[in-house]
Order: C-alpha cells, then sequence, then structure tokens
C-alpha cells in the first residue's frame, strides 16, 4: 500500500498541487466518547469531513503529556471511579496565563490502571467533566516505555550519565525503543480524536512525548504544534552517544516552537542539529530560529514558574497555621535549614548530608543551633539506583546523629513518608536557609516555593511573632547545575561536588547580616511573583501564535517514511519547473547561450574527486557541437586546472577564478577582466589562512590559492569546529539608522537582558516614535545586505543647560536660557556583536548630533560605579570622569554610587570654575608645606608627600624605600 508520503512525493515530482493533509474547514467541538464526533445542529452527522464552516469559532489549545492532571479514587466496593482534579500539576496550573474563552483539552495518561470493560465509561466522564482524553495503555508497554526506555535510557542521558556498563544505565534496548513509539504513536491517535488541526493548537510536554510531533506533522502537515522540554538537555558529547539520536533531533524538528528552561539547555540542542544534522541557526530581533526544510523552527527560552494563587491559598488555611506553630515548638528557636528532594540519584541527597557534616566539623559552633532537615519524596522510578541512594541517605544521616547528637538535639531530620501540600509550605515558612545541591536537574522549583512562602501573610506572622514592619528574609544556597540557579542571583551558587565550598556556603548565608536576607529576598520575591506558571505559559502561547501565523499560507508537501518523515514548505507562488516546456522553448530558439556552473552543480559539494567523469564530459561536447550554442563553464577554481579538466572540450567557453579570466576556446589565450591589478595583500592573507588551516580537518580547510585570490572549501568539518575557528575574523556588516516603531520588541528584549534597570513601556514608546528621545540604532544588514537586525543602541535626550547637574562645569555663557546639552540615556550592544566597534561608533553618532547643535555645550552621562568596562571605554572615548555620585542609582532594594562622564561640544568646557582654582590652589600650597616640614624633621623614612588636583586626593607613603599606593577615593570630583 502506497504511503501518504509517499503519494506526495509523487506530486512534488508531478508539479500538481498539494492534497496532503487536506481537511475540512473546521471539526465539529462537541464529542461524546473519545473517538465518535457527533455534529450537533446537521441533520447527517457523518458529514464531519465535509467543506460546510462552523459557527464556533472559540480558540481551542490541546495539552498533551504523559499524566493528565487529574486523581483517580476507586469507590467503595470497587463500583466505578471519581475523579478530581491534580492541583499539583503544572498542566493545570498553566490555564491561569490562558484567557477565560480559551477551551482547553488535555490528553494523557491516568496514573491508576483501569479495567478494559470500564475504559469507555471513564472516557466519557473525564471528557464530559474535565474536558481530557484519557490514554490507555497496556501495564506491559507502559513499563517498557516509561520504567524502560524514559526512566533507563533518556532520563540517566539527559542528566549526563552515560551507559558506560550494562549496571550503569544500561544498555540500549531496541525493543524499549520500539515500545517508546508505540505509545507516542497512540497519543497521536488519541490527538486525532479531537484536533482541528487548520485552528487548534497542540501544546507536548516533556521528553516522555519526543517523537509525538512527527506522527501529528504527518497526519497534518499544516498542524500548530510547540513542545517544552522540562528536563536538562546534554551537550553534544553526551547526546551523540544516543543510538538514536538522529531520530529524535528530527522528530522534535517537526515541531513549530521548541521551549527549553534555560539558555544552555537551548545551546546545546542547536550543537545537536548543527553537528549531526548539519543545521544552523539563525538570530533575528531577538528570535532563534532552525530553517528546517523550508520551515522556521522556532527556540523559546523560558523557565517555568510557580502558581502563586495556589500557594498563598494553602497559606491562608487552618491546617497550615497550626503546623507552623507545632514546628515553631518542636526546633525551639533552632536555626531550620531545610532540604526538599524526590529520592533521586541526581538530587544530591548524599552531597547534601556531607557537606552538613563538615559544616559542624569546621564550624563546631553551630551544633546544637542548627538543625537539617530533608524532606525525601518518593522515587518516581524504581530500581537498584534508588535503593542505594535510600541507603546512603539513611546511613549518612545516622553517621551524622551519632556523632553530634545531645539531649534534646539531633542534627539531621529526615522525612521520607509522604507530606500534604500544607504540611511542607509549614517547613519553607519555618526554615531559615534552603538548600539545593541536585547535580542535574531540569528546572527545581524547591527555592520559588520556599520564597513565596517566606513572604508569609498576616496569620503566619502572628503564629511566629514576627513584626510585620520588618522586611521578610530568605536565603538560599543551590547547585549552579540546576535549571533555576540562573534567575536567582541573590542566591549562593555552589558547586555540590565541593563538599568544603558548600559548607561554608552554608555558614556564610546563615552568619549573613539580617540587613542583606531581607535584600536577596526581596529581589527573588519581586521575580518569582511576577515570573510565575500563567506568564511563563503565555508568553510560549504568544510565540506559538506568532509562529504559526503563516501556516494557512504555505504550500507543503510530507516526504519520507516513518521517522525520516519531514515537510517541505514552500513559497506559494514556487511552481515545478516544466521540462516539456524547457524542450519546447529550446526547440523554438535560434541562440542560446547555457550558464553552468561547476561545483556544486556538475559535481556535488560533497565529492572527493572533483574531476569531471567522461559522461559529463560527453555531455558538455554534445550541447558545444551544435551551432546556435554558446556553453559557458563558470567555477571558482585556477586556469591551469580547468583547462586540463576540460581539454578534450575545445569549444567550451570557460570563466575560471569567479571571471576574472576568461577564454573563448581551447586555442585561444586567457583574458581578464581586470588589466591591473596589486596582489600585495597575499602576503598577509596568506599566513593567517594557513593558521586556521593548520587547526581544522585538512580536507574540510583545504586552501584554494589562485592568481588573484586565496579561498577555503569548508566542506566535510563538522559546523561547530569551523565556526570557532573562523569566528576570530567575523565582522558584521552594520549601518546605523534611527531606531524605528518595528523594531520595539527586540529593542525592549536587549534591554531586559543588558540592564538591571527596568523601563516602562512608556519610555520605550517615546524611542521608537521619538517623542523627546533622539536614538540611534546599529544594524546587521547581513554579508548579503538583506537583513535588519537590531544588535545595539543609544538613546539621548537634550535637555538645557540650566536645569543640569553639570551647569557649573560649562563656559559662563553656557548658563544662557538657549544652551543645551545631550544626556545619553542608555547605551548597549548584544553580546555576541562586541569588540567590533559598534559602541564607539554609537557614541560617534551622538557627539556628531551634539556638535551640529549650535548652542549645544555638552554630552553627558551616568554609569554605575562597579560597571568597570563601561568606565574604561568612555574614558577611551575621552570622555571626562568629573564626580562621582553617592548613592545615585537604587536598583531592587539597594543604592550604588555612580560616576557622571562629560565629553565637551562647541566649546563648552571651562577650564575650572574660580571657585575650584582657589580650593585647587590651597591645596597645593598645603602639600608644599607638609613637604617642607618634613624635609625640616629630616625624617625621609616617614615622610608623606601630598599632593591633589582635585576635592578627592591620593596618598604617597614611602616606608623604607617601599612606596604604598593609597586612595580615599577611585576617582576625582573635579578635573
Amino acid at each position: 500500500m502506497v504511503s501518504r508520503s509517499y503519494s506526495n512525493l509523487l506530486e512534488l515530482a508531478s508539479g500538481d498541487s498539494p492534497s496532503f493533509g487536506h481537511v475540512g474547514k473546521r471539526l465539529p467541538r462537541v464529542m461524546t466518547v473519545a473517538g465518535i464526533i457527533s455534529d450537533l445542529g446537521e441533520e447527517n452527522s457523518s458529514s464531519v469531513g465535509s467543506d460546510a464552516p462552523s459557527s464556533m469559532s472559540q480558540e481551542r489549545i490541546i495539552i498533551v503529556g504523559n499524566q493528565l492532571p487529574v486523581r483517580a479514587h476507586q469507590r467503595p466496593g470497587n463500583e466505578g471511579w471519581s475523579f478530581s482534579w491534580d492541583e499539583d500539576s503544572l498542566l493545570l496550573q498553566l490555564k491561569d496565563g490562558l484567557g477565560e474563552d480559551v477551551e482547553v483539552i488535555y490528553i494523557g495518561c491516568l496514573r491508576e490502571d483501569i479495567e478494559p470493560r470500564e475504559q469507555d465509561d471513564v472516557s466519557l466522564t473525564l471528557l464530559e467533566t474535565f474536558k481530557c482524553v484519557p490514554t490507555f495503555l497496556p501495564p506491559d508497554l507502559f513499563s517498557k516505555f516509561y520504567h524502560g526506555f524514559c526512566k533507563q535510557q533518556l532520563w540517566p542521558l539527559f542528566h549526563y550519565m552515560l551507559p558506560l556498563s550494562p549496571d550503569l544505565g544500561g544498555r540500549f534496548d531496541r525493543s524499549l525503543w520500539q515500545a517508546y513509539l508505540s505509545v507516542n504513536k497512540i497519543f497521536a491517535d488519541k490527538v486525532m480524536e479531537v484536533i482541528n488541526p487548520d485552528e487548534d493548537y497542540v501544546w507536548v510536554h516533556d521528553y516522555h512525548l519526543m517523537v509525538l510531533p512527527t506522527f501529528l506533522r504527518k497526519r497534518f502537515n499544516r498542524v500548530k504544534l510547540g513542545f517544552f522540554l522540562h528536563s536538562p538537555f546534554p551537550s553534544s558529547e553526551i547526546y551523540r552517544t544516543l543510538p538514536v539520536r538522529d531520530e529524535l533531533l528530527r522528530a522534535l524538528l517537526n515541531a513549530d516552537l521548541i521551549g527549553f528552561h534555560t539558555f544552555d539547555y537551548a545551546r546545546h540542542f542547536l550543537s545537536c542539529c548543527s553537528r549531526m544534522l548539519g543545521l544552523a541557526y539563525k538570530s533575528k530581533r531577538g528570535y532563534i530560529g532552525l530553517e528546517y526544510y523550508g520551515r522556521t523552527v522556532n527556540i523559546k527560552i523560558l523557565p517555568v514558574g510557580i502558581h502563586m494563587g495556589q500557594l498563598q491559598s494553602v497559606m491562608d488555611l487552618p491546617e497550615t497555621e497550626t503546623k507552623v506553630a507545632e514546628l515553631r515548638d518542636r526546633f525551639n528557636g533552632r536555626m531550620v535549614l531545610l532540604g526538599v528532594d524526590d529520592m533521586d540519584i541526581f538530587k544530591g541527597i548524599s552531597l547534601k548530608l556531607l557537606a552538613m557534616e563538615q559544616l559542624l566539623v569546621q564550624h563546631p559552633d553551630w551544633v546544637g543551633k542548627l538543625v537539617l532537615v530533608q524532606i525525601a519524596n518518593p522515587a518516581r522510578g524504581r530500581g537498584r539506583d534508588v535503593k542505594e541512594v535510600q541507603s546512603e541517605t539513611y546511613s549518612a544521616a545516622k553517621r551524622i546523629n551519632d556523632t553530634f547528637r545531645r539531649p534534646g538535639y539531633e542534627p539531621v531530620v529526615v522525612i521520607d513518608t509522604p507530606l500534604q501540600f500544607y504540611e511542607r509550605i509549614a517547613y519553607y515558612v519555618i526554615a531559615e536557609c534552603c538548600l539545593v545541591t541536585a547535580v542535574r536537574d531540569g528546572m527545581n522549583l524547591i527555592p520559588y516555593e520556599y520564597i513565596i512562602c517566606r513572604q508569609g501573610n498576616e496569620k503566619l506572622n502572628q503564629t511566629l511573632q514576627l513584626d510585620p514592619l520588618v522586611p521578610k528574609k530568605s536565603m538560599l544556597v543551590v547547585s549552579e547545575f540546576i535549571g533555576c540557579s540562573p534567575s536567582l542571583s541573590g542566591a549562593i551558587r555552589v558547586n555540590p561536588w565541593n563538599i568544603d565550598a558548600v559548607a561554608e556556603a552554608i555558614d556564610g548565608a546563615l552568619a549573613m547580616r539580617e540587613s542583606e536576607k531581607q535584600l536577596r529576598h526581596e529581589k527573588h520575591y519581586r521575580y518569582v511573583s511576577t515570573h510565575d506558571v500563567a506568564f511563563w505559559a503565555n508568553s510560549f502561547l504568544q510565540d506559538l501564535e506568532r509562529t504559526c501565523k503563516d501556516h494557512i499560507r504555505r504550500r507543503c508537501w510530507g516526504i519520507g517514511f516513518g521517522l525520516g518523515f519531514r515537510v517541505i514548505a514552500l513559497d506559494p507562488n514556487f511552481r515545478k519547473l516544466s521540462v516539456d516546456h524547457i524542450v519546447s522553448a529550446y526547440k523554438r530558439t535560434k541562440n542560446r547561450a547555457i550558464l553552468l556552473d561547476y561545483d556544486g552543480t556538475m559535481m556535488p559539494q560533497t565529492s572527493i574527486n572533483k574531476t569531471p567523469n567522461p559522461e559529463a564530459i560527453s555531455i558538455l561536447n554534445s550541447l558545444c557541437k551544435d551551432p546556435k550554442n554558446v556553453v559557458f563553464l563558470v567555477s571558482g577554481r585556477g586556469k591551469d586546472t580547468l583547462s586540463k579538466w576540460f581539454s578534450d572540450c575545445p569549444k567550451l567557453v570557460i570563466a575560471a577564478e569567479h571571471g576574472y579570466f576568461l577564454r573563448q576556446t581551447d586555442n585561444v589565450e586567457w583574458e581578464t577582466c581586470v588589466p591591473i591589478a596589486e596582489f600585495d595583500w597575499k602576503q598577509i592573507a596568506e599566513p593567517v589562512m594557513k593558521l586556521y588551516t593548520e587547526t581544522t580537518d585538512e580536507i574540510a580547510g583545504l586552501e584554494v590559492y589562485s592568481f588573484w585570490m586565496n579561498s577555503w572549501e569548508l566542506t566535510m568539518s563538522e559546523p561547530d569546529i569551523l565556526s570557532t575557528n573562523v569566528q576570530a575574523t567575523y565582522c558584521p556588516s552594520v549601518i546605523y539608522r534611527p531606531i524605528l516603531p518595528s523594531d520595539l520588541d527586540v529593542l525592549e528584549q536587549i534591554h531586559a537582558n543588558l540592564f538591571p534597570i527596568r523601563y516602562e513601556r512608556e519610555f520605550f514608546l517615546n524611542v521608537v516614535n521619538g517623542h523627546g528621545i533622539v536614538s540611534w540604532g546599529a544594524i546587521d544588514v547581513g554579508p548579503n545586505r538583506q537583513s535588519d537586525e537590531l544588535i545595539g543602541f543609544v538613546t539621548t535626550r537634550v535637555i538645557a543647560a540650566r536645569e543640569s547637574e553639570i551647569e557649573d562645569l560649562l563656559t559662563a555663557d553656557a548658563s544662557r536660557k538657549d544652551q543645551t546639552l545631550v544626556y545619553i540615556l542608555t547605551l548597549g550592544v548584544v553580546e555576541h556583536y562586541r569588540n567590533h566597534g559598534i559602541a564607539g561608533s554609537l557614541v560617534r553618532e551622538v557627539i556628531k548630533y551634539a556638535s551640529s547643535i549650535t548652542n549645544c555645550r555638552a554630552v553627558y552621562l551616568h554609569v554605575i560605579a562597579y560597571n568597570q568596562p563601561a568606565i574604561n571605554f568612555y574614558q577611551k572615548m575621552q570622555f571626562k570622569l568629573v564626580r562621582r555620585l553617592n548613592k545615585f542609582y537604587y536598583i531592587k532594594g539597594q543604592h550604588y554610587d555612580a560616576y557622571l562622564f562629560v565629553y565637551y561640544v562647541n566649546g563648552g568646557r571651562s577650564p575650572c570654575s574660580p571657585l575650584d582654582i582657589l580650593s585647587t590652589a590651597a591645596t597645593y600650597i598645603k602639600g608644599m608645606l607638609k613637604l617642607l616640614a618634613t624635609k625640616l624633621w629630616k625624617k625621609d623614612e616617614k615622610k608623606t608627600p601630598r599632593w591633589s588636583k582635585c576635592k578627592e586626593s591620593n596618598t604617597l607613603l614611602v616606608t623604607q624605600n617601599k612606596r604604598i599606593i593609597g586612595s580615599d577615593s577611585a576617582v576625582c570630583q573635579c578635573v
């Protein structure tokens, strides 16, 4: 039987319009039992495939995960099932990020086994009551799928655990892979029961369903499909050990949008696509995209958040208040160090206990004062690894307690029984510090929950006898290998393998000043409370909608078999070149010019032997024999090589070295298009090219030396290697222009990535519309000048000199009402484009603009005191550092000093005001008197000459012929 993908391949070859994936305008919304669709309001229910439009236009999202967000409870006497929402499920919580008019359908498995005779009733109940479509899997298939391939193959590998032996991770088992495919196929069938592919969005979650995008794309090539990976994605060196690596990558690339928690995970995925599939990504307007057979697969980087409403509602429960009071009395004033982890080999529980032991050894003052409470949730997997973790945890806890136990005091408390959510929250509330030592974790929301719970509420404050006017505090010590670590800038990050460092970090966190704990807590609370699960879901779905907005205009063909299936997307105006039309036109014409390229056309780029074969020579001679034909061969190769290769084609016109040399026939001398040329540059270029060739594979970095050019053939090496070697020579093609309204989104995103200060949207609207703000943007137009990517910017405002803080530093006439200044508000360049002089060019645009204003006297700006690279940059640009401003910036609850820089234009600089002259003279005289006094005392070893050119002073101490330079301040106030 001919498959659909093969039939579409025939359509593509024939030039016909694609029929694959064609569906009706709208599938009906009302379903009775999963898979049986009834069209209410229609006389004939069999017309679901018709083109009759539906009147129902409600937006719908199909969320697919391994487990449904519901809990099943069997009624007494085994008489049916009752169901309730699982409030802890992320799939349920993300609904808060959707509009109230958005319909959500869930597809997944139940945690409980349902007898086959009950499955129809359960399906109907879940669909009608919860809008859930359950996926029922046979127990043996589920075991191979989940406990086999997912937990023994993907889970360890994605957490950087290689199967080095049968006992460590397990060898690859093809039967488990087949079970994984079978389950994904079953999920695809369930999606088919409810999807309206032209309008519905499908959001697939996590590594259990990584090949589902291929099965869905094969059914509907225009399906709007997003995928989010909640686990880490390993580096290419780890991932490439997976025998089915290409299949999984290609399956994911059948999605429209792929999401990751962190930039590292996304970078690893892109690296795998580059090294294994040869795909290069592009970044445009802040978005990362992979071009895959005409489709753009976008990459989304955004960590998930927590459900604020759920946490706050549980904190308000009376049970929570009671539990907090119980724990307060139990620990009786002792500090609580809290750990909450699954009993998993990657959670680092044993490392945490070792750090606690080391802390009590190195800092015995904590004995009797500090308690580590380790909540060990039941393991999600099973096997010998879990038992080893349990054994190691219990033995370490026992050893620590035996060593440091005191009457009424045990330093380690391990809780391995399931806790109610309110009980866990109570532990968060009373914990002074939260410790996470996971060696690998996709995200880990425990620190987020801890931060919100430490904020507390009025009742909990009363229970703990806390002053409501005193700011809340919290401390975090987290592993640098977990997904939430980059988002928690106030946390103490540690390498969990370094036991001594973790112990010192715990000590530092507990002994930190109260004010510092409060500032860090405020910073974290502000971020976590605003970047919750609703924000995450809304952002992902907005990007998915943007990515899929042009699906309806695509002309698509499905090509390939099995997991090699992919969709080729072509421009709507694409038409197959008709051979009959070409032959007809060829016969009608009297004169024909036939232009042929060699490498990549007549000879494949990947071919090692580039010499033309006899068949190619024969075809060329056949074309050249026709007196109506003039056949041109164009190549970048040298004239000597081409003359040798095509010596048997006397009538062939050859253009060598990309047209620099031209030969009409074999008995005519070579001509040059440029009569006079200088080649001194080759003496500089050749050593550089040889250097990079030596660091690259000899075949991949083959140098082609021609008469007028040197070039590489970068053909057979991994793209990452070539990119790394040649990166040093990369220089973007940049133009400078005013910032436009079309730059709004990317401008906001770059601002958010570069600056600690958050600007209101009104500021960005004023920038792009030029309302009171003058701006310039640095635009990377690409090598072909077809791109338009904003990579840097500077924003300024023109203000009156008399209203500025540098009025006293200007010439006397600059204080007149008509005199102005240009104030630089923000300046930034995307990190990848730095060190190319872009920032300097932007500043020069500002200076040129200020100089063109007749009554403008200076350009000035502020720099936060700790930004040493910016300070060095402006000093290099000849800006004058004129003042240090104490506590100028207030960022996230903390004050920072600033430096004031000025660049004078149009004669605006004053050498010094009379007051400054007197002050400088007095300081100089004072220093001379002190110097004279030391000479009179004849104590050379203690003389302390002082000098000053400004209000701040530097001191030179001379002691036993050694000079020690000390300073009261790093900068001068007046220069």
